[in-house]
């Protein structure tokens, strides 16, 4: 059974990457999935839906094929 959701964290090790380039992603590409707070405080848990990253993963995997095939 896959994750509903998955921390900043669980986000990086799923993706490779480190939490400043995620953080990049966030600000630079409308396409990758918004993070989400889970309460109001400042120090409130923050997660990602599991599907919305593997969509952007596999649309981004698609157009580097297409573009190779090109």
């Amino acid at each position: 059974m896959q994750p509903i959701r998955v921390t900043y964290n669980q986000a990086c090790e799923l993706l490779s990457i480190k939490r400043n380039a995620i953080r990049e992603l966030t600000l630079n590409d409308p396409d990758f999935p918004r993070p989400y707070k889970h309460g109001t405080t400042r120090q409130a848990p923050v997660y990602f839906d599991y599907q919305e990253l593997v969509d952007w993963h596999n649309s981004k995997k698609e157009a580097a094929t297409a573009q190779m095939e090109a």
